[in-house]
């Protein structure tokens, strides 16, 4: 797969993204979080499972418990993005938690040079910074009031970046993506599910009548979308990943409009403009820039 091919994998993966905010805000009238998240993810682990098993056949060794450690430390990255963001709808919109969420394109780059000494392409931290300022026009270029649901949302968008990083050193070293994704759904999941008694009420009848969200962002939102992710990101780096699954903000922030009738301002379309910018600078520059190699005298 190249670059380009990997870029536009990690662009579905956060139009589908952008399609489960309104599907995760609907949730919230029916259901609590640490339900409908552990649900999610049980039923994403379910629906990986089958071609989990089909790549450990054909993998030549297997992925050792340091790998299986390492799969599940990304589980627990996912876990803290998951739960915060969807306990953060409770009290934000569908736009604003779009928003927010994208923070993680900052976050990336900024934990990779502190904690890993990785020093990403020059051009993607002007192009952070223009994905970072399509998001804020998508919402308007202000923000009022700061509510608990727009705090939780900015640190869901930290976990995100370290699980984004996680994932594609992991996924990198081990080339299970399947087995990766199988593990942090589970690992996920039995968090949120052990948790939600202690804390929420559970009632069928609320399962039931979330039914269709929780289908959604269960096999199509978390086990297609995120195994889109694990894939791309085996063949790209993490901030270029970043920049790409941000604009799941523009997907979330369109939707949000056409499905919630949340008014997108007249600024949101430039946001989309300067997020698409980004992506094609962020795409272009580096095979632009790339020294090619002299070629042999003949």
């Amino acid at each position: 797969m190249t670059r380009l091919q990997a870029n536009l994998v990690l662009l579905l993966a956060a139009a589908i993204w952008g399609g489960g905010f309104v599907a995760q805000a609907t949730a919230m009238d029916k259901i609590g979080p640490f339900w409908f998240v552990g649900l999610r993810f049980a039923i994403a682990a379910v629906a990986v499972l089958p071609f989990a098993l089909m790549e450990a056949r054909r993998s030549s060794a297997p992925a050792g418990s340091r790998g299986w450690l390492s799969f599940a430390l990304v589980g627990l990255a996912l876990f803290g993005g998951a739960i915060t963001q969807q306990i953060g709808l409770l009290t934000t919109t569908v736009t604003n938690s779009s928003f927010l969420t994208g923070l993680y394109v900052v976050f990336v780059p900024v934990i990779s040079v502190f904690a890993l000494r990785r020093y990403p392409h020059w051009i993607v931290w002007p192009a952070a910074a223009m994905s970072l300022t399509g998001i804020f026009l998508l919402s308007g270029g202000q923000l009022a009031n700061l509510t608990p649901g727009d705090i939780l949302s900015i640190v869901c968008a930290f976990f995100w970046g370290v699980q984004i990083i996680l994932a594609g050193l992991f996924v990198t070293s081990s080339g299970r993506p399947l087995a990766l994704s199988l593990t942090q759904f589970s690992v996920c999941a039995l968090v949120c599910l052990l948790i939600a008694p202690f804390v929420e009420t559970f009632s069928m009848e609320a399962v039931i009548s979330a039914g269709r969200e929780i289908l959604y962002v269960g096999v199509v939102s978390s086990g297609l979308a995120f195994v889109l992710q694990v894939i791309g990101q085996r063949y790209t780096t993490a901030p270029q990943a970043a920049i790409f699954l941000s604009s799941e903000a523009l997907f979330g922030g369109l939707l949000g409009a056409l499905l919630l009738g949340e008014t997108l301002p007249p600024l949101g379309y430039l946001g989309c403009a300067v997020i698409f910018s980004a992506m094609l600078i962020v795409e272009m520059v580096p095979e632009l820039t790339r020294k090619t190699p002299p070629q042999a005298a003949t």
